[in-house]
């Protein structure tokens, strides 16, 4: 999806993919080949290559490759889809992906590699975090904060100025009416926390 979103945007020339699966070097993936694992990083500097993307969707794996490749020397690039709109306002930081019907309004900040992805509406002012996914359809209303790491599941609703803490998840679907918390999951109509167990219920 990322290779698409480059290649409809027109503004750079893929050259090839880094793969942790070493039965995967020599081969291609749409047309580009597979150049092998994260090892051969310093041999690609040396040729020149200086920019990436890290194509990864688990936001810390993500988050992990991106600083591997800040600290081999290569700038980290963006992947906007034309068939986005990210309003002229919106704070955009590097190695975010913005996928095609995605919608990022006024004033809105997208941290270091997030990603929102195809469909997903981010209204005004939201705050999403370092590695955070909004996930297909999602639709956040305004002021919402999504912290570093966090995961908004497919087709999920988050009502206005709440905060979605540190690498929680909201699960599909779920419609939030309070705050998530840290590490948390929260899934269902209203939203209920799963996991960890709400330590505020009594039995």
């Amino acid at each position: 999806m990322v290779l698409d979103i480059l290649r409809a945007a027109g503004q750079c020339q893929p050259i090839g993919f880094l793969d942790s699966d070493p039965s995967l070097a020599g081969t291609q993936i749409m047309g580009l080949d597979v150049l092998g694992d994260v090892s051969v990083l310093p041999t690609l500097r040396r040729q020149n290559i200086s920019h990436a993307i890290v194509a990864v969707g688990d936001n810390r794996t993500r988050l992990a490759m991106a600083q591997l490749l800040s600290d081999q020397g290569f700038e980290l690039i963006n992947a906007i889809h034309p068939l986005s709109h990210v309003c002229p306002d919106v704070r955009v930081g590097c190695n975010v992906v913005v996928a095609a019907g995605a919608i990022v309004c006024t004033q809105a900040t997208l941290g270091d590699s997030a990603i929102i992805n195809t469909g997903a509406i981010v209204d005004h002012e939201c705050q999403i975090g370092q590695g955070a996914h909004i996930a297909p359809g999602a639709i956040l209303a305004g002021r919402v904060m999504v912290q570093q790491g966090a995961f908004v599941g497919l087709g999920a609703r988050i009502i206005q100025c709440l905060t979605v803490g540190p690498f929680a998840t909201v699960g599909a679907g779920a419609v939030v009416l309070k705050d998530v918390p840290n590490d948390s999951t929260v899934v269902g109509v209203p939203a209920r926390q799963i996991s960890p167990p709400d330590r505020n219920v009594t039995a």
